[in-house]
């Protein structure tokens, strides 16, 4: 089914959907995130992360005031919000999108590398996001990310991991996903994701993005592995995406009924959230394929 239309010419004027702010904010969060040690400017550290937060704060809201009406016109009792939620799917941005099935039928091997180049740069970490968000969350909630979790972690076997099946698909496909080289789309993408997850206000946004990314990832995956080994990879080299194809349909069950469901129950307004998180994720990416499809079609 063809997507709704979606007017983002408002990208002109904002100070945030901007290449030079999502850049920045990339660098910013594989900086802020990755592991490290004390150092004697931790204050001017501090300093700069309090100013970064603060725009990053600022990002986010521009995002929820595309989706606010919108969200606020969605049902909060349990069955009309996980009818509303589920039909995403079928109706959400960017949904049926004419590029991924022109990458599953005539896509070359470069367009298919330049296309998984700019996936694999704007890919946030699906593990590294469900564990973030599932601070404090309810109990039944969070045992629902916990098994996510522990499916993405390859339930504690290095081969199984989700992460390390990309990154051979990296190496496989020889590219190079570093900031300089992908669209700002891509990265706007990853940054919403990466703020609301780490921000404790944007949680229950976070639990809608993510709850989004599983209901509608599964027939786009299909669609590139189809291309993939179209082009000649074997079905084991395709296997990330074979993978989400088929996981992500149970993924997706697992997570309306265990973590969206009873987080309704307990507080309707945990519904226009999650309306918010959802639309926000399916947004922006519908962003990343219009970028896409510019550039990989001319």
């Amino acid at each position: 089914m063809a997507s709704r239309p979606h007017d983002f010419a408002q990208v002109a004027e904002s100070q945030f959907l901007t290449d030079s702010f999502q850049r920045g904010l990339a660098h910013w969060n594989r900086e802020r995130l990755e592991p490290g040690f004390p150092s004697n400017d931790w204050q001017r550290r501090f300093e700069r992360d309090v100013k970064m937060q603060r725009l990053e704060g600022g990002f986010l809201e521009e995002l929820r005031a595309e989706v606010i009406d919108e969200a606020a016109s969605v049902p909060t009792d349990v069955e009309g919000f996980i009818e509303w939620f589920e039909a995403l799917k079928a109706v959400g941005p960017g949904q049926g999108d004419p590029l991924f099935p022109w990458l599953a039928e005539d896509a070359d091997r470069d367009e298919l590398r330049w296309f998984f180049e700019q996936e694999a740069a704007g890919e946030a970490g699906f593990d590294d996001l469900v564990a973030m968000t599932q601070v404090k969350l309810p109990v039944r909630p969070k045992l629902e990310l916990a098994r996510n979790y522990w499916d993405e972690m390859g339930h504690g076997t290095e081969k199984g991991m989700h992460g390390p099946m990309l990154d051979g698909l990296v190496e496989t496909l020889a590219v190079e996903p570093v900031i300089e080289n992908t669209v700002w789309e891509s990265l706007c993408l990853a940054n919403a994701m990466t703020a609301m997850a780490t921000s404790r206000r944007y949680a229950w946004h976070s639990v809608g993005a993510l709850g989004a990314i599983e209901l509608t990832a599964p027939g786009r995956s299909a669609l590139v592995a189809e291309g993939l080994k179209r082009v000649g990879l074997t079905p084991k080299e395709a296997r990330y995406f074979t993978l989400h194809a088929v996981l992500d349909v149970k993924h997706s069950e697992d997570w309306n009924r265990e973590a969206i469901r009873p987080a309704v129950e307990e507080d309707p307004a945990r519904a226009t959230a999650m309306a918010e998180g959802a639309l926000i994720r399916l947004r922006c990416g519908a962003r990343c394929f219009e970028a896409y499809r510019a550039r990989l079609w001319g």
